[in-house]
């Protein structure tokens, strides 16, 4: 052995004897229990970042301390179309190149996205396996995958055909930038100062922050419960500038403490005023259309810009001495969570789920403990967002995605959907021309079925559905053996859009929640605490930390210092602190290594000795693993991880060694066997250095691979 560890000597071939092994694929076998983690796929648009550092040494310090336990252990990678995402990025790509989406056809762009993804998936994999991942290789999926498809398809047809399902002309949240809706959950807000413009109405005054859309206005309400307004109600306002007269009515969705406590109800373009709307049977106008601009209003503002026409209207207003008043208002607005610019509310036809039943069936299993959030204020944050979420849109005006199975006839306007080839014909009127609808699916609607579809979709699978739930006739298939999941371990920050619509969309389509934990992990932070982010110039970039200081040292610093759900600092000067360490296990064992060893095979158990080091070190090291192993069954990675290196460093290697070098032969026994049971401790969370140490002399250790041996006991 050299006199430092070289990470960039031993790593590769390390890996390759791992996969080679076979140790990262699991059989079924009934004898043994189960342990399954679906990695939350990375997207396939941009390599890996500090954040999925984190995220796969958490998932992989489970995956290999479970399978050192004897279980039937499997991790099924995968990699995210991500929709939006993967879009948003390849057109920044083509503005560089001074193109656009416009430039091509529908299908040309497709495939020019396609090849992209493809290519940085080969870099995703490739980047994985620098970080240890002993994931299943031969299990891989891709949301885009043909069978991953399919299953996605029958879901959306089994909750179109139980009613749950349906097309309707609704307000939504619109991206003119990005050109498509948005679901609740994907808009950000931010707070920022406005001016509230007071309006006269001529029989009253009305409060708003955008007078552009005044010619949307189909009536004024107030709150019955208003004194100082309640008398209004039955009269007759007048909107300014077009002079059109509207009705004033009441409705308790009015805030009488906000403006005057009089609302212009504009129900194209507001979420509260298009549920007055439909209340009240109000028509819908709008006048601002899907590229930002205005349009049904007086001439001059056609084509505006909505920015640009809301400084013209407020001139006109002034001249009309239609402004009573302004105040500044400091207040949150909905962004587009891409581009941070204004969410314009429209009213469109879209793919809604009828989303109360499904919530409701969550909240039942979180009730019954079937699905356990680890973090408790993460538990309340699900179930907060399952009692408040609105009708989930599902539908995208992207080209990037799964294409929505909806076929309309030209004929008598009805939809069919179907769950795979084209139908020839209208199932309502039989007519043979029938034109897909072009939008695709919401990329979380495919994601969300995310851990049943990856172990549905394996050629074991015999799939039919039965009471709109998907059946694996094969009694010995993955899906039958691996479902429900073990864990689910994502960011906390993706819980409402990700974990609730998995385990709502798991229920519904399977009968089970799709996994028993929820381990949401944090996000990184730099040395300040501060998030990591390109714009801050404080980005660490996971590979070039492998590449300098080794895998395991990044891994291990990774989970060091807080809990998985909490917030993580990280700094290069970690990192390298922690590759000082794998020089210490390395040297450790060059020490114990110097003489050979009488007892080919290993240790089962600790060997007998009279003396007092010998026996205070084994009694640490029992100790240490009753630690370190109560810690892993409870998700404490942390605390894990810094009782092994405090035994190890401090007890072990400054302490036990040092005391043995005046009678080196007579401790050589219980040297051997601490190293053993000390690597298979540190190996889930230093793989590399320890796997690489354990294959040096294999034949003072009990098996032939670290990875595949006995979790002490």
């Amino acid at each position: 052995m050299d006199k430092v560890y070289n990470h960039s000597l031993h790593e590769q071939n390390i890996y390759s004897l791992w996969e080679k092994s076979g140790a990262f694929t699991p059989k079924v076998d009934k004898k043994k229990k189960p342990f399954t983690i679906i990695m939350p796929p990375p997207n396939a648009n941009d390599p890996l970042h500090i954040g999925h550092a984190r995220e796969v040494a958490t998932q992989d310090v489970l995956i290999r301390y479970h399978r050192m336990k004897g279980e039937s252990t499997l991790w099924l990678p995968g990699s995210d179309h991500a929709g939006i995402e993967t879009q948003y990025v390849f057109e920044k790509r083509l503005r560089e190149k001074g193109k656009s989406r416009f430039d091509y056809s529908r299908d040309t762009l497709y495939e020019m996205i396609w090849n992209y993804v493809q290519e940085n998936t080969g870099i995703m994999e490739k980047q994985l396996r620098e970080l240890g991942a002993s994931c299943d290789w031969s299990r891989f999926k891709f949301t885009l995958d043909k069978n991953i498809v399919k299953i996605v398809y029958k879901t959306f047809k089994n909750l179109y055909v139980e009613g749950l399902i349906y097309r309707g002309e609704r307000i939504v949240n619109y991206c003119p930038l990005c050109g498509t809706s948005f679901s609740q959950l994907e808009v950000n807000y931010l707070e920022r100062d406005d001016e509230l413009f007071y309006l006269d109405y001529g029989t009253l005054t009305i409060a708003t922050t955008r007078p552009e859309t005044i010619f949307a206005d189909v009536a004024v309400a107030v709150n019955p419960k208003d004194n100082k307004n309640k008398y209004l109600i039955g009269k007759i306002a007048k909107i300014p500038l077009i002079n059109r007269e509207i009705p004033i009515i009441s409705d308790n969705l009015v805030d009488p403490q906000f403006g005057t406590g009089a609302l212009k109800v504009t129900p194209g373009h507001d979420p509260v005023d298009f549920e007055i709307g439909e209340k009240h049977k109000l028509q819908v106008i709008s006048v601002i259309d899907r590229e930002g601009k205005m349009t049904n209003t007086p001439e001059k503002y056609i084509g505006m810009k909505a920015k640009d026409a809301r400084a013209e209207v407020i001139k006109d207003l002034e001249e009309k001495n239609c402004i009573e008043k302004r105040e500044s208002l400091h207040h949150s607005v909905g962004v587009c969570y891409k581009h941070k610019t204004p969410i314009e509310p429209v009213v469109s036809k879209q793919w809604f789920i009828n989303i109360k039943p499904l919530a409701k069936k969550a909240l039942d299993a979180l009730n019954k403990g079937e699905v356990k959030i680890v973090a408790k204020r993460y538990d309340k944050i699900a179930r907060h967002w399952l009692k408040n979420l609105r009708d989930w849109n599902v539908s995208r005006q992207i080209v990037w995605g799964i294409r929505i199975p909806a076929w309309r006839c030209n004929k008598c306007l009805e939809w069919t959907i179907t769950e795979g080839p084209p139908p020839k014909k209208c199932l309502s009127c039989g007519n043979e021309k029938l034109t897909q609808d072009p939008d695709t699916f919401d990329t979380w609607f495919s994601s969300a079925q995310w851990p049943f579809a990856t172990l549905l979709s394996n050629t074991n699978s015999k799939l039919k559905i039965q009471n709109s739930k998907f059946v694996d006739e094969n009694p010995n298939s993955d899906f039958n053996y691996f479902y429900p999941t073990s864990v689910m371990n994502p960011a906390y920050d993706i819980l409402p859009f990700w974990v609730i619509r998995m385990i709502m969309l798991g229920l519904y389509s399977t009968g089970k929640a799709p996994f028993r934990s929820v381990l949401l992990h944090g996000l990184v932070r730099d040395k300040f605490g501060v998030k990591i982010s390109k714009s801050k110039g404080n980005v660490i970039n996971p590979i070039e930390m492998v590449d300098k200081y080794g895998a395991d040292a990044l891994r291990i610093a990774s989970i060091w210092g807080s809990l998985v759900e909490n917030d993580n600092s990280l700094s290069e000067e970690n990192i390298r602190g922690q590759r000082n360490f794998s020089n210490k296990i390395w040297n450790a064992a060059r020490y114990v290594f110097i003489l050979p060893t009488n007892n080919m095979g290993g240790y089962k158990k600790a060997p007998s000795s009279h003396n007092f080091e010998d026996k205070q070190i084994i009694k640490d090291l029992k100790t240490t693993i009753k630690i370190v192993t109560k810690s892993l069954d409870k998700y404490r990675l942390n605390e894990a991880a810094e009782e092994i290196y405090n035994f190890f460093w401090n007890k072990f290697a400054n302490g036990y060694i040092e005391k043995t070098k005046t009678r080196r032969g007579d401790a050589q026994k219980t040297l051997e066997y601490v190293l053993q049971e000390s690597l298979k401790l540190l190996h889930p969370f230093m793989p590399f250095v320890t796997e690489t140490v354990w294959q040096q002399e294999n034949e003072r250790f009990d098996s032939t691979f670290l990875i595949t041996s006995s979790w002490p006991k």
